[in-house]
């Protein structure tokens, strides 16, 4: 989760006196990787993905499923075991917000060639195994995008309250900070955020509306002292704390490439892509015990983290802030960093112009200078005071400091000072899946989308103002059914030329309304004759051109077949499955309320199918074993 400094974190009031410091010397530390890689050319393709997990407590007695607050304990021993004794291990394992949470990636990065896509489950399967073989029976590794009740009474174990008090790092009515892992960053960031906001944050999740539900459905809150649950809106979910959004799940790829300008359009190409894949990833139903009308969890966490004060979000007159900022740090893209984007850039960009000009007259173009000066219109929200004063030559925390508190739908990444490690670029909207084929089969399938994308020269632009939209429809319970999406109509560059990534000419300035259309994820993803060629017959076709040896392939199509049935519907995203787990479950009583035996056996048949030890035709298609250890254990046929 970003950069992981260590040291004595600074409280908010001493974090803010040297943000004009961060921000200063974040800009000198960009301009000298700038100018000393700004020519790195011939970078081969390497990628990785991280997989976030979450540590389930069963007690099979009284039918509890608790997040188990030990992500602490087991990632030293995964480390002291792994990476520390060997730089060759095939896992790294990091720290995540939760101190039930632990992020999982493979020990090096995979490369270009098509046979690494035929070990990426086999490394996920590792990753399982390894940190499951630390768990004590009736504990399991699971890999959920959100925890059904998180936030509800006894939801950790051990047991915690939650302290609803100013000296804590939430303040939460529901999350306690026993909850949030060790490391300071993430207390610090969490206090931080309330403190430069001037309130707790406010999460207000549409509640799903069943045939019991109450309607105005309204909550009362009696540990709430100091009435800051005001912001509860009805007939909505309401949380309070940051652990509500990072304390959730993801999967994220992230790719190296050939130089800095193939990088910039990979970036801009990615980010249509961005709300599709969340969409097709689905699996964030429930929020705080209750059942929501949203499938995915990139809005909740937007919101809890969102540290605008009143005046940044037009609530009060500007007088203390310097800005009016439309967005959350936690939020989709504000703007293409390729020459083909910039006709495509319609969104009103907040900028720091005295760090815009900075860059330029450094020699930074307009749209990476913009883009960096949007970027540092943020305050940093974590200082530790061993790391104010550094080699801006050499080292580039003050940089990484607000870099890394950008979470974006997209990261650019410029490469770390004195590394062999490239330009790349980060793609973050897609939940986690429940089973290691399922993760694999995204990963793959975003991955092998970047290479036609480059091979093809491939163009999926449209206005930035309509991929937000589709970022707001992607969200929407059963948005991969029912949502229109705004997408390209014609992909092929169609003579423009493309020099190092990036076109050289472009047909006017302005973009055409009649180059893109509503479309449904079906027809993006598969296609629709006279409409659209569909993503994956291009994926197809590019497989038929290459060199694929034939156990490779199968792996390959399987996934594809995994990606097409979701995106026909023929097979069920995770939230529509887990919706109809609920709403078949004994206990439901049609009032949008997920009981604790509900949790415990929703979360108990999730970690079957995630062993192997069920089958789940609806979620994963009809399975069939692979004889081979190294290949998938099941794929869809």
């Amino acid at each position: 989760m970003g950069l992981l400094s260590q040291g004595s974190p600074l409280n908010w009031e001493e974090t803010k006196k040297y943000a004009d410091h961060v921000r200063h010397h974040g800009i000198v530390q960009f301009l000298h990787i700038y100018h000393k890689l700004k020519e790195r050319q011939k970078d081969v393709l390497k990628w990785g993905d991280e997989v976030e997990y979450m540590l389930v407590s069963f007690d099979h007695v009284n039918k509890k499923a608790r997040l188990l607050l030990k992500g602490g304990e087991i990632l030293d021993t995964l480390q002291n075991r792994g990476e520390k004794i060997n730089p060759n291990h095939p896992t790294l394992w990091r720290p995540e917000y939760g101190s039930y949470m632990i992020e999982g990636t493979p020990g090096q990065p995979y490369g270009g060639t098509m046979s690494e896509f035929n070990t990426v489950e086999d490394n996920m399967r590792k990753r399982r195994q390894e940190a499951s073989s630390l768990l004590s029976e009736n504990n399991s590794l699971c890999s959920i995008t959100s925890f059904p009740r998180l936030g509800c009474p006894g939801f950790t174990m051990p047991e915690f309250p939650p302290t609803p008090v100013e000296q804590g790092a939430s303040k939460s009515l529901f999350f306690p900070d026993q909850a949030i892992h060790k490391h300071p960053r993430f207390s610090t960031l969490t206090r931080n955020i309330r403190h430069r906001r001037g309130e707790k944050v406010a999460i207000n999740v549409p509640i799903f509306k069943d045939q019991n539900t109450p309607s105005p459905f309204i909550e009362r809150f009696p540990n709430d002292m100091d009435n800051e649950a005001v912001a509860a809106k009805p007939d909505h979910i309401y949380m309070d704390a940051m652990g509500f959004g990072m304390g959730n799940c993801c999967l994220q790829v992230t790719f190296q490439a050939c130089s800095i300008s193939e990088a910039r359009y990979l970036y801009d190409q990615l980010a249509t892509i961005c709300p599709i894949m969340m969409a097709l990833s689905a699996a964030a139903p429930f929020y705080r015990g209750y059942v929501s009308d949203i499938d995915c969890r990139w809005g909740v966490i937007s919101a809890s983290v969102d540290d605008r004060t009143k005046e940044e979000r037009g609530l009060e007159p500007l007088k203390n802030s310097k800005y009016r900022i439309s967005k959350s740090r936690y939020d989709s893209i504000d703007s293409y960093l390729s020459k083909c984007g910039e006709k495509y850039n319609d969104i009103d960009l907040i900028i720091d112009k005295e760090i815009y000009n900075q860059l330029i007259t450094e020699g930074i173009d307009h749209l990476l200078a913009q883009h960096i000066a949007h970027l540092f219109i943020r305050d940093p929200l974590t200082l530790f005071e061993e790391k104010i004063h550094l080699d801006d030559a050499n080292e580039s925390d003050h940089f990484e400091n607000i870099q890394s508190t950008n979470w974006q739908t997209m990261r650019f990444k410029p490469p770390p000072p004195n590394s062999d490690i490239g330009w790349r670029v980060e793609f973050r909207p897609v939940e986690v899946q429940l089973t290691d084929f399922e993760n694999s089969a995204y990963v793959v399938f975003v991955v092998l989308l970047t290479r036609v994308i480059l091979s093809y020269k491939l163009d999926f632009l449209i206005p930035l103002s309509k991929v937000d939209e589709n970022m707001k429809m992607a969200q929407k319970r059963d948005a991969v059914k029912q949502g229109m999406f705004y997408f390209r109509k014609d992909i092929s560059k169609a003579g423009i030329a493309v020099v190092d990534g990036c076109c050289s000419a472009q047909n006017g300035m302005e973009s055409d309304p009649e180059e893109y259309t509503l479309m449904s994820i079906d027809t993006i993803i598969n296609g629709k004759e006279g409409v659209f060629p569909g993503l994956i017959p291009i994926l197809n076709s590019y497989l038929e051109n290459m060199e694929v040896d034939v156990d490779t392939r199968c792996t390959i199509l399987n996934y594809l077949k995994l990606i097409k049935k979701r995106a026909s519907g023929e097979l069920m995203t995770c939230a529509r499955w887990m919706r109809e787990f609920v709403a078949s479950h004994p206990e439901y009583k049609k009032d949008s309320v997920i009981t604790d035996r509900m949790n415990y056996d929703l979360i108990m048949k999730c970690n079957q199918i995630a062993n192997d030890l069920t089958a789940c035709p609806e979620l994963l298609g009809v399975t069939v074993n692979k004889s081979k250890p190294s290949g998938n254990q099941s794929v869809p046929v």
